[in-house]
């Protein structure tokens, strides 16, 4: 029971993120943190019980785990002054409360990682985390689109939704299309897994759904994370597909041309299907979109119009912050209150966010920061690698549409920062804990 407690907390904790505004504020970070740890409580005494604390696949912990001692190390103070009577410390970071706070989320998604690697221990509690993902993504997706048809006035069951702010229960757009982004490869991996035939339309109105309310979106970010995500899913699938009948061995030449062909169709169609949606639900918002987004990254002097708001001119500024503090950075979390130092803008907009996850934490972080994440990276590959190779069937599927989710984000990082919310970075802990193999015969769990 103790263990049925912590999965089913986990699923409730991952739904509760969601609604505060994807947890954003300071209060609904505290409650997430408190719910992690106590449930982190109970996999303490639950080993005390049972003498069992071992946990396998834990290779990408030891960079997070990495990252939290930097961020430790960054809020520390190293001497004071007296600046007018007043005693100021001087630390690495430029705001050492926001990185100790920074340290104290991340442990709790680590932990949070933990646990889902751990208790994810049969194939019925793998279907159930992934269709809990998928079933929050499109319950987030149906409530974007109700908020866009019927909204018209401050608040819509959260009071701080305002008319055309945001989508769905997020303050911003662009954090709503990374949850969309990573229920996606879930949804079709699934779908078009070997023998679930029957099962096709259910899910494929479900990525409609998504699909459609991330062009309503109109986040630009989104929809070029989900179509590169079209494809590599789409090679995936393929991939994997030619490795099973080549395992096989009892498919011949023509029924094999036969299934290559359909499932080209099968792409090509998918891919029709959403280009024309983009151009029905979405022509002249994502028109106006682009056309916006080349003034962002062109070089075209406007800054009598965004006040040097520009990405381009938030990314030269990050490059200069990361040059003044090459080794350690500037704290983790402490971005917003060193920038301004290298923004060169009026003040009347001033960056809280490099809108370049990777630029931010080498601004961030510095050089050790920078090898962190390399050192992640590396992990991370290393550990797809060898779940791709070792798994079978339904958990072959979810790793697959688990790689996906993760290339979406991980492209979408590039001009967002959407893993800066509670509930994106709570579920990406989940797809990463997806992709850690999970021998259920060897733990003596039926499948």
């Amino acid at each position: 029971m103790l263990e049925a407690a912590i999965f089913y907390g986990l699923i409730a904790v991952i739904i509760f993120t969601a609604i505060p505004y994807g947890t954003v504020d300071p209060w609904s970070q505290a409650v997430f943190e408190c719910a992690v740890f106590f449930i982190g409580l109970l996999w303490l005494g639950h080993a005390l019980m049972t003498g069992s604390w071992r946990v396998r696949n834990l290779q990408l912990v030891l960079p997070m785990i990495a990252l939290v001692g930097l961020a430790i190390l960054q809020s520390l103070r190293w001497s004071q002054i007296d600046l007018a009577g007043v005693r100021v410390f001087r630390s690495i970071s430029a705001d050492p409360f926001e990185t100790r706070a920074f340290a104290l989320r991340l442990a709790a998604l680590i932990l949070a990682f933990v646990l889902f690697v751990r208790f994810t221990t049969s194939h019925r509690r793998l279907s159930l985390l992934v269709h809990a993902l998928i079933g929050l993504a499109i319950v987030c997706a149906l409530f974007g689109l109700a908020r866009q048809a019927l909204q018209h006035g401050d608040g819509f069951l959260l009071t701080r939704l305002k008319p055309g702010v945001g989508y769905a229960q997020f303050i911003n757009k662009d954090h709503f299309s990374y949850l969309m982004e990573m229920a996606f490869g879930l949804t079709v991996s699934v779908a078009f897994m070997p023998g679930n035939l029957e099962r096709i339309p259910l899910y494929l109105s479900g990525v409609i759904i998504m699909w459609a309310a991330l062009v309503l979106s109109s986040s630009r970010g989104g929809l070029l994370a989900m179509t590169i995500q079209v494809v590599l899913a789409a090679f995936l699938f393929l991939t994997s597909r030619k490795k099973a009948r080549g395992a096989a061995e009892f498919l011949q030449g023509k029924r094999r041309f036969r299934s290559a062909l359909a499932n080209v169709l099968v792409t090509v169609v998918l891919v029709m299907i959403m280009i024309a949606g983009v151009a029905w639900l979405g022509g002249d918002q994502l028109a106006t979109a682009v056309e916006t987004a080349s003034i962002e990254m062109g070089g075209a002097d406007t800054s009598e119009l965004h006040e040097a708001a520009r990405r381009r001119d938030i990314w030269r500024a990050s490059w200069r912050m990361f040059l003044q503090h090459p080794i350690a950075g500037a704290g983790l979390a402490g971005y917003w209150a060193e920038v301004p130092a290298f923004h060169e803008g009026s003040g009347v907009s001033t960056p809280q966010q490099a809108h370049n996850d990777y630029l931010e934490m080498l601004a961030s972080g510095g050089l050790i920061g920078a090898t962190i994440l390399i050192w992640f990276v590396v992990a991370l590959i290393q550990q797809t690698r060898r779940n791709i190779q070792s798994s079978k069937g339904f958990q072959h599927a979810v790793s697959v549409g688990a790689i996906v989710g993760v290339a979406g984000v991980a492209v979408h990082s590039v001009v967002d920062f959407g893993l800066h919310v509670g509930v994106n970075a709570l579920v990406l802990m989940a797809l990463l804990a997806l992709l850690s193999p999970k021998p259920f015969k060897e733990l003596g769990i039926e499948n």
